[in-house]
Parts: C-alpha cells; structure tokens; sequence
C-alpha cells in the first residue's frame, strides 16, 4: 500500500501553491505550473480520444483560458481541478465528430534508453502491446490510469472533482481497472513475461 502524500506533497497543492504565486505577480511561477502539470493533462486529454496534435491544441487552449481567468480563479488550490476539467471540454469539443478510437502510431513514445537494437524493438511492441490493452478498457479506467499513471503523488481529491468520482472510490476503482488490465496481459500470447 502506498502511503498517502500529505497536503503539502500532493499535485494539486503544489500546483496551487505555484498559482497562487503567479497570482500574487510571480509570472515565472506559471512556468513551473506547465511543467508540473502538463503531464497529466496530456494524458487526461488522450484518455478523452484525443490526437496527439489534438490534445496538444486543448492544452494549449486551456493554458491561455486560465491566463486569461487568472484574476477570477478565487482559490488557487482549485487550479488541477480547474484544468483538467478544462482540458476535457476542449478536447469534447475537438473530436466532436473525429473518430474516437486512439491510433497506436501517435502514442507517445517512450524516454530513450541506452537498449541494443533487439531490446528497443521488443521495448516498442510491449509498449504497443500495453497500450492496445489501456485502450481496450472501459473509458473510465482508460481516464483514470491516464491521469493516475503520469503523477508523481496523485491528489486523489483533485481528481476525484475533476473526474466526478467520490474520492474514496479512486483506490478500489484503480485497484479494478489494473487488474483487468493484468489479466487481459496474461492472457495475451504477444505478451510475454
């Protein structure tokens, strides 16, 4: 069991101690805020179906709709919540009509590694592999693993909101959808241990 990040580590109190700052008139602030939480609005917006070139768009739309709602944004630690529930209107609203099926080829790829070429390849179609699984969970699970996966300490609070989940649901369903996951890796012969 991992232990829980207390308030002063998580995500969104990070992220909204760097608003607050930007608030406050520390414009480099914002900076820090996309690097820390770019990762996990990337994957909330490919969990929504999203392109890779169209996920890229919503983010970029939500940034410059927060810069813009700064002023208004009453509690800074409200900032993951605010835009993650942003990045998932915008990227609705993109693929409105797009197909909704994530394409293998635009997955992101993997940080280099220092493998032999037999390695790589075989690290490229076990990564395809996993993610051709991910995708074939329930949208839900594909939502959750996404933005769970990609943080270093989730605030399960924040992605309670952002997701419409009770917090106390996010560890059993986690727990739900990585077994599934498991067991459709098992049972894959392309897979191999």
């Amino acid at each position: 069991m991992t232990p829980k990040p207390t308030a002063s580590e998580s995500l969104g109190h990070r992220a909204g101690e760097a608003f607050a700052a930007y608030q406050s008139g520390d414009h480099q602030r914002l900076g820090d805020l996309v690097e820390l939480l770019t990762p996990v609005l990337w994957h909330t917006a490919r969990a929504q179906g999203a392109s890779g070139a169209t996920a890229e768009d919503a983010i970029q739309t939500a940034w410059l709709r927060l810069v813009d709602s700064a002023d208004r944004i009453a509690d800074p630690y409200a900032v993951l919540a605010w835009l993650v529930i942003t990045v998932k209107r915008e990227t609705w609203r993109l693929v409105r009509g797009e197909r909704r099926e994530i394409d293998m080829e635009e997955l992101p790829e993997a940080p280099a590694l220092t493998l032999g070429p037999e390695q790589t390849s075989i690290l490229g179609e076990r990564q395809k592999t996993l993610w051709r699984h991910i995708s074939s969970l329930p949208a839900r699970c594909q939502e959750l693993l996404r933005v769970i996966a990609f943080s270093d300490r989730p605030d399960y609070a924040a992605i309670a909101h952002a997701l419409g989940m009770p917090v106390g649901s996010i560890g059993p369903t986690r727990g739900r959808c990585l077994q599934k996951l498991r067991v459709a890796i098992a049972t894959d012969p392309s897979w191999e241990a």
